[in-house]
């Protein structure tokens, strides 16, 4: 890995930056940290359903990656690395505070009827126009569905379609073996269409 000369910190790799930290510059890992503030703290926030503790896992994630950085391989990654790290530390948050927030990737998803994929659904911001109202009802409703799917099925849905985090980098971090990861997406996806329609089907 190149690291010679004054290259602008903002045009690193994460790989690069991972390892300018090492050999002692601190404004790497803070660069680190800026780089992914929005996109890790949305992931977060779907994942615990809440920005508090979307907050406080944020800290922890980059607390262990401060812990752990030697133990990075920079031929591999930094990116599923650090949001798998996220994923557990959101996973041991919710399970201290005992809390349970309330086939094809394709489900029936609007009033008329037309298709949307869960994928889409989830990707869209947070903050959104007023003119996109039912758009962001629409997201409510997405993420209230995934927030009341079991732990087990809920982060997998978001690892592998939310943040697309590669299946064998799952199956290292929830130390299941890779069949069990795609089975329990099958089992993800499915539940999840099953709790849609059940919430958008007319009373």
């Amino acid at each position: 890995m190149d690291l010679k000369g004054d290259k602008p910190l903002t045009s690193s790799t994460d790989e690069q930056l991972v390892q300018l930290y090492r050999m002692g510059r601190s404004e790497a890992f803070e660069s680190l940290v800026e780089r992914y503030r929005n996109e890790l703290y949305h992931f977060l926030v779907r994942f615990t359903g809440g920005r508090q503790s979307a907050e406080d896992v944020f800290q922890d994630a980059f607390l262990q990656v401060h812990q752990s950085i030697d133990t990075f391989q920079t031929n591999l990654r930094f990116k599923p690395w650090l949001f798998t790290i996220a994923a557990n530390k959101a996973r041991d948050h919710l399970r201290r505070s005992n809390r349970r927030p309330q086939t094809s990737l394709t489900v029936s998803a609007g009033a008329s009827g037309e298709d949307r994929s869960i994928l889409d659904l989830l990707q869209a911001d947070l903050d959104l126009p007023e003119e996109q109202i039912e758009k962001k009802e629409t997201q409510e409703m997405v993420q209230s569905v995934v927030m009341g799917l079991p732990d087990h099925l809920r982060e997998i849905l978001i690892l592998a379609y939310f943040h697309q985090v590669p299946y064998k980098q799952i199956a290292q971090t929830l130390h299941i073996p890779l069949g069990t990861v795609k089975s329990r997406l099958h089992t993800a996806v499915g539940t999840f269409a099953s709790h849609w329609k059940q919430k958008t089907e007319p009373k």
